[in-house]
């Protein structure tokens, strides 16, 4: 087997060797930084499973017990139908990689790759995603259109790329179910990350792991200690899987709509427009290199003054949404 866990951007090219090699493949959320690369890993994942290839995607969520205990109660009909829900992923932000003397453009992107879209696809794709899959999960389903606002209020100098600091996405269901989401990286401000799902009986508060009736009284409460760690728990399983010669798990496609959904948040949210995911998806747009090599050249420079080229809403266009 392999895991992946390079940049994002690499996920798609990556997964199509492993598989063409017949390996079983651990690859870690999200699989792709934009719609070209949601098509290849799709196409992908058609070969892995006729090669009977275990897959699992690094949205650990899935494979956590507290988790898991929710749904159960939610497919009894604990809180009855799903009418809206809210995601987040509040907090400071991540780390930044200074830029050294020594290397060149696409060295320095790939050292401090979280603020290019390329390789990361901003941190509403490749930190965000895991709150969007809960809901899509949830639902069985994934959103089919979203309109948005954000932009760089505080991460505005050239060492923060040409990625936003806050995005705040209203996506549509085909059922007209809203989830709202919103993520930022800004410290000093409110922190936190968590689902919350609304239904006609009730409300399920993930971060906190238990259902309140729709008047706050609680249903059910998960026992921590209960918990497990998801993070080894998504190995665990694998390597059991394929230690017994057992086909039992193909996370891709719920891996590459779920990175979708966060794809088609960010080219909401960056042009300001409504964004159909089919649209999207079938637009087949890439914003990969057209080479990968250490002395090629990346997809964006900065200009004269160091800074990146950034989105402007209502001034940056990708496809006739």
């Amino acid at each position: 087997m392999v895991i992946l866990t390079t940049p994002p951007g690499f996920r798609p090219i990556h997964f199509k060797e492993a598989v063409k090699q017949g390996k079983h493949v651990f690859m870690e959320k999200p699989v792709a930084t934009d719609p070209a690369g949601i098509q290849s890993v799709l196409e992908t994942a058609k070969e892995a499973r006729q090669k009977k290839l275990n897959v699992i995607v690094g949205l650990q969520r899935r494979y956590q017990n507290s988790y898991l205990e929710l749904l159960k109660r939610y497919q009894d009909g604990m809180i009855g139908d799903i009418t809206s829900a809210q995601v987040y992923w509040n907090s400071r932000g991540v780390w930044v990689r200074e830029r050294k003397p020594s290397q060149n453009e696409m060295e320095y992107q790939m050292r401090n790759w979280y603020y290019f879209n390329w390789l990361c696809g901003d941190h509403i794709v490749e930190q965000h995603i895991h709150n969007m899959d809960v809901v899509n999960w949830f639902k069985q389903d994934y959103p089919t259109h979203a309109q948005g606002m954000g932009g760089r209020t505080v991460r505005v100098g050239p060492d923060y790329g040409e990625i936003f600091d806050h995005h705040f996405v209203e996506y549509h269901y085909g059922d007209g179910v809203v989830m709202n989401s919103q993520c930022r990286h800004q410290p000093k401000t409110m922190s936190r990350v968590d689902e919350v799902i609304t239904g006609s009986k009730g409300r399920i508060h993930f971060g906190a792991a238990k259902i309140e009736d729709l008047d706050g009284k609680v249903l059910y409460e998960f026992d921590k200690s209960k918990e497990n760690n998801p993070y080894q728990t998504e190995h665990d399983v694998l390597f059991d899987a394929i230690s017994k010669g057992e086909y039992k798990f193909d996370d891709t496609d719920h891996g590459a709509y779920t990175t979708l959904t966060a794809i088609v948040g960010r080219l909401a949210t960056y042009s300001g427009q409504i964004v159909n995911q089919q649209t999207a998806l079938q637009s087949g747009l890439s914003i990969q290199p057209e080479e990968y090599a250490w002395d090629a050249t990346p997809p964006v420079l900065p200009g004269k003054n160091g800074l990146y080229p950034c989105a402007v809403p209502g001034e940056t266009s990708y496809f006739n949404t």
